[in-house]
């Protein structure tokens, strides 16, 4: 469902309702502390309380971790939740009626929610429903089938609610219509029943199936798969997307596996349900499985949220399909993997098998043994180009070395790269390390065609006593990041200098330069200046967007320390202004003199005494902010 944007006054007033206090308390136990509350964080271990919660500002705060925010913040982190989650949690549990910003928008909300949880009912009762057929005569081949042929025992049939469909075209829709006199349209919308095409009535989607119930991370049912115990096709059948249930945004066992995900910082992603259930009955509680779909992004950033490391792994099948599910799987990740962003492995069990085959005749300790040994992405990719190729024949050595040339160019970390370089260099030298090195520039060479020029210093033809031209040093982006965060830190708490700050920036016409700080300052200036509690709306502004905070975070909480540091402030106010306008003014001096450099002034004299007048009234200018930073933004921060 796609949610408006919430009124601020839903907010606010589930804010005043859920006592900061009280939310957090049923998860951390906490002491008085002054005004104050401690206690253990929940998002680190540690054996000191540095977890404080304050119920005066009604936030939290730890300092040995730096997470930070309010009751919603805190309980998405906590369970992993979207903003519009926890917010609608919130107000059914505390009674809190729902507003949009358009107010039009307000009672379709309603109506959508009313259905969403009229069809979360629908799908439990069906879920009931075919778990009791199970357990009847006619069920008795599904129920054998599970314990002999999958090895299922009594409790990992429970735990996975799985059921029957009976063979009959309407036993279903007769027990919810009928029996438990659920409106037909309803029924209908929860993907469970069809209208026939010829004459009147309904029959029921799955029929003589072995019934799978799919849920959502809360563990609610949104969907069923239903596998075939006859010749019937297709094999495997689905719930078609319904308001509650998309195969592109949903993950099979991801309400089992959240928590293992978490505790063992790793996720490991199957191909079918009964490998994810496989090993769920195995011990091995981190795995989930895609719906018979390519794995897409939501799906990947929907297990992202669990794991700090972003640790991936695919298992799937080693066959022709399986190989190709996981190289769709890379293709839609591969952004994110180039970065480093997600640590991607890929694990191909031996002779061919699933994991559910291959844990019939193995341990979990097997297994866990192939996951610690499963390559990394690129190795596997490198592994796939290689694969049955000839490389003394020259044809398939040129595709193979083209197609490397192609994988090691996107690799975004140059040591990483580097690494890399050298590895397909040795393989691609045949065991003759005389050639590797030549392996090496030849490759350094064609990526660096596509890739690295655009990187290289660009050509002085003069320098002269002025200088050559080079990057911003890494200290002053460092004095840059530190500026900006302390101005923004000062516009926040002090709010006698938000004027003084908004003016100065507008009369200079300077920018933040970091793109985090450059978003933050878009949402205070879109605020404009009307919020009473500046802090807390940005914090639910950001929560709302699903932008990352943790940049951020540490600027809208003063310890003992930063209070000291923003007590001069207009000395600091100057101070860093001076540095934010000096990043600025040196790449116009940069540019102007690189103008200049490569301007004749024999052909163009009077364009090189312009460039001239540019950079050198810079260099005056440079020098003027730099007699107004009195003391260093370091010392301050």
């Amino acid at each position: 469902m796609q949610i408006p944007r919430l009124h601020p006054d839903t907010i606010e007033e589930i804010k005043h309702r859920a006592d900061i206090v009280d939310v957090v308390s049923e998860y951390v136990v906490l002491r008085k502390r002054g005004k104050d509350f401690v206690g253990l964080c929940p998002f680190h271990d540690e054996k000191s309380p540095s977890f404080t919660v304050s119920s005066n500002k009604q936030m939290y705060y730890c300092f040995g971790c730096q997470a930070g925010g309010n009751a919603i913040k805190f309980l998405m982190d906590l369970g992993k939740h979207s903003f519009a989650e926890v917010v609608l949690d919130l107000a059914r549990r505390y009674q809190v009626p729902v507003k949009t910003l358009e107010p039009e928008q307000r009672q379709e909300l309603q109506r959508q929610l009313s259905l969403r949880e009229q069809l979360y009912e629908v799908l439990a009762s069906a879920a009931q429903f075919y778990q009791h057929a199970l357990r009847q005569s006619q069920g008795q081949a599904a129920l054998q089938y599970l314990r002999s042929d999958r090895l299922f025992n009594e409790a990992t049939i429970q735990q996975f609610g799985l059921g029957y469909a009976p063979p009959a075209w309407e036993t279903l829709h007769r027990y919810l219509v009928e029996d438990k006199h659920y409106p037909v349209q309803l029924v209908e919308k929860a993907g469970l029943i069809k209208p026939r095409k010829e004459g009147s009535g309904y029959y029921d989607v799955f029929r003589d199936r072995l019934m799978i119930p799919i849920r959502d991370v809360q563990g609610r049912v949104i969907g069923f798969g239903g596998r075939t115990l006859s010749d019937e096709q297709p094999k495997y059948l689905n719930s078609p997307e319904t308001e509650l249930f998309n195969k592109g945004k949903t993950l099979f066992a991801l309400d089992h596996a959240k928590a293992g995900i978490s505790q063992l910082d790793q996720a490991v992603v199957v191909e079918g349900y009964f490998d994810a259930i496989a090993l769920h009955a195995a011990g091995i509680n981190n795995a989930v499985a895609s719906l018979g779909t390519a794995l897409s992004l939501e799906q990947v950033r929907l297990m992202l949220r669990y794991t700090d490391s972003k640790q991936l792994v695919l298992n799937f099948d080693a066959d022709k399909a399986g190989t190709n599910a996981a190289e769709r799987a890379i293709g839609e990740i591969a952004d994110l993997a180039y970065k480093g962003e997600v640590q991607l492995k890929i694990l191909n069990i031996p002779d061919g098998k699933d994991a559910d085959e291959y844990l019939r005749s193995h341990s979990r300790e097997d297994y866990e043994q192939l996951l610690v040994n499963a390559p990394l992405w690129i190795d596997w990719q490198i592994q796939q180009i290689i694969k049955d190729r000839n490389l003394k024949q020259a044809t398939d050595f040129q595709q193979v070395t083209q197609q490397i040339v192609k994988l090691l160019k996107n690799i975004v970390n140059g040591d990483t790269r580097n690494y890399y370089v050298s590895h397909c260099a040795e393989i691609l030298s045949l065991g003759d390390t005389r050639i590797i090195p030549l392996r090496v520039e030849n490759l350094l060479t064609q990526i660096s065609s596509s890739t690295l020029t655009h990187s290289q210093p660009v050509g002085i033809k003069r320098t002269g006593n002025i200088g050559k031209l080079s990057p911003l040093p890494t200290t002053e982006r460092g004095l840059l990041e530190l500026a900006e965060a302390l101005l923004l830190r000062i516009y926040l708490h002090c709010t006698e200098q938000r004027q003084a700050i908004f003016t100065a920036l507008e009369e200079r016409g300077l920018e933040f330069s970091l793109s985090h700080h450059r978003f933050l300052w878009r949402e205070i200036l879109e605020m404009n200046g009307e919020q009473i509690d500046l802090i807390s709306s940005l914090q639910d502004r950001y929560l709302e967007l699903a932008e990352d905070i943790s940049l951020i975070a540490h600027l809208f909480y003063l310890n003992e320390t930063s209070k000291k540091e923003i007590m001069r402030t207009p000395q600091v106010v100057q101070a860093a202004i001076a540095c934010i306008e000096r990043v600025l003014r040196e790449k116009r001096y940069r540019h102007f003199l690189e103008l200049w450099q490569e301007t004749d002034p024999d052909t163009e004299p009077e364009k090189w005494q312009s460039y001239y007048q540019a950079f050198y009234t810079e260099k005056l200018k440079l020098q003027e902010l730099d007699r107004e930073r009195q003391f260093s933004i370091t010392e301050l921060l």
